[in-house]
């Protein structure tokens, strides 16, 4: 009788640990860790396969599981620096743990992994984003005549556009993007902002960092780039603005502006029909900016 005990209390521990799967989602990665003996699949797709199996069989034990992206380049040189045997699988079990710590992970939830893979593969690429803007801000360094952090006010100066943009927007879900060109490549930063049950926005905190440092370095470096909200509520057609970024400060687009932006194929420059129930628009007005807000002193 004890020892039926311990089984039973054993598995009511076992469904309170919460366990991480580092995941190799592409045939790249996945050919780059058949290098190691220890690593015995040699077949991506029966690897995915088979993943998907384990995170079904461990939700139906109840046992929460997040997904991880594993990098085997980070891989290695995390076992480097250990000083651990890329060869045992205790160290990718170590690798994975410090990934569910520091890494961009997400929930498993019962959906496919054909589904689940690109949304893991945003989150990396939203945290990247956000952790290489806000690492430029922190260079930016002091303003030379006032002192004042330039990163630091620039965050604070898209915060409040941002708010802005928000209040001023049209009923409706609000779908915002941001993108900021600059060596070495083009950053681009997504928010949803979905309709609450009482009308309110409800906002991923993760999203508005990343869209908000974004914004930000494109202010503080006077970079070029662009601002666009599109707005969609039912019965009513979708509404699609924004505004250019041009020398730190947001300039609003014309209405046909905004029509060419989204009418003409980005690769080719042909022109492509427009999307029916959609009106495009000029911004609404934000409101002045003072003469000092991007340190032109």
């Amino acid at each position: 009788m004890a020892h039926t005990d311990h089984q039973s209390m054993r598995r009511v521990l076992r469904r309170e640990i919460a366990g991480t799967i580092g995941l190799l989602t592409d045939e790249h990665d996945f050919r780059a860790m058949r290098r190691y003996r220890s690593f015995t699949f040699d077949d991506h797709q029966t690897y995915l396969r088979q993943v998907e199996a384990v995170l079904r069989a461990r939700a139906a034990q109840g046992t929460h599981t997040t997904l991880a992206l594993f990098d085997p380049e980070d891989y290695a040189a995390y076992c480097a620096q250990a000083g651990l045997d890329p060869e045992d699988p205790a160290s990718r079990s170590r690798f994975t743990a410090e990934l569910a710590a520091t890494g961009p992970t997400i929930p498993y939830d019962g959906r496919p992994l054909a589904t689940l893979v690109p949304a893991l593969v945003d989150e990396a690429v939203r945290q990247a984003t956000w952790e290489y803007a806000t690492t430029l801000l922190s260079r930016l360094g002091p303003c030379p005549t006032c002192g004042e952090d330039i990163g630091k006010a620039a965050f604070t100066r898209a915060s409040e556009l941002l708010i802005r943009i928000l209040d001023t927007a049209p009923p409706g879900d609000r779908h915002l993007v941001c993108s900021v060109s600059g060596p070495p490549e083009t950053l681009i930063a997504v928010l949803h902002g979905d309709r609450d049950a009482d009308d309110g926005i409800r906002l991923d905190e993760a999203e508005v960092l990343e869209f908000t440092s974004v914004l930000a370095l494109g202010l503080a470096t006077r970079s070029p780039g662009g601002l666009v909200l599109r707005a969609d509520a039912p019965d009513t057609p979708d509404r699609v603005y924004g505004w250019r970024l041009r020398c730190g400060r947001l300039e609003p687009l014309t209405a046909a502006e905004v029509f060419d932006a989204y009418c003409t194929d980005v690769e080719s420059g042909d022109l492509i029909s427009p999307e029916s129930g959609v009106d495009y628009c000029e911004p609404p007005d934000l409101g002045a900016e003072s003469d000092t807000a991007d340190h032109r002193h």
